[in-house]
């Protein structure tokens, strides 16, 4: 799919402060360091739609986004991270029930891509996550980023290993170099019901 228009919508601190569902939508849920912001950019082409930090959490509320591609209209929406980041204890403790919240309740919900580093072993929070989507049916393709980081002899490997852990199928991803793009909007498209 070819993006035509990418924007921002809005931030809300809570699922229910979303605007009513108007798109289909595919969301990004991973570790606060796993390069969700930068795999939204690179997917859209758009550098300056999201911000991208080196500081891990900076992603702390849910951030909504229409897309227009030629296939047709979508949303993607960047959840707030887990596990560490550089943000108040306080802060970090209301991002579990946020995510959650939306994970369960969002009707226009189409799609979950959860994000992992396959340089890094599943941590418990990890798990947790496969266990909640696996609890809640909502249809999840894993994607192991950063995959330009690994030699090429050990990225299929590493995503086996990923697809193995989690029991969804995975794709290899790099926000640096785009590959694995067409391939994740390929089946973000289908779950949207856009191709």
């Amino acid at each position: 799919m070819k993006v035509l228009d990418a924007k921002f919508v809005t931030s809300a601190p809570r699922a229910g402060a979303l605007p009513p569902a108007e798109l289909p939508e595919a969301a990004f849920v991973g570790r606060s360091n796993v390069g969700k912001s930068s795999l939204i950019a690179a997917l859209t082409g758009r550098k300056k739609l999201v911000r991208i930090s080196r500081r891990p959490g900076c992603t702390q509320m849910i951030n909504l986004f229409s897309v227009r591609t030629d296939a047709g209209p979508l949303a993607l929406v960047d959840l707030p991270g887990y596990g560490y980041a550089e943000a108040p204890a306080e802060e970090r403790r209301r991002w579990g029930p946020l995510i959650t919240s939306y994970l369960r309740n969002r009707t226009s919900l189409c799609l979950v891509v959860a994000l992992f580093d396959p340089r890094r072993a599943l941590g418990d929070d990890d798990r947790g996550l496969i266990e909640m989507l696996a609890d809640f049916g909502r249809p999840t393709v894993v994607v192991a980023t950063k995959v330009d980081k690994l030699p090429k002899s050990k990225r299929k490997p590493a995503v086996s290993t990923i697809a193995a852990a989690s029991g969804f199928d995975a794709l290899p991803f790099s926000a640096k170099t785009g590959e694995g793009a067409d391939d994740l909007w390929h089946v973000i498209g289908r779950a949207c019901g856009i191709v």
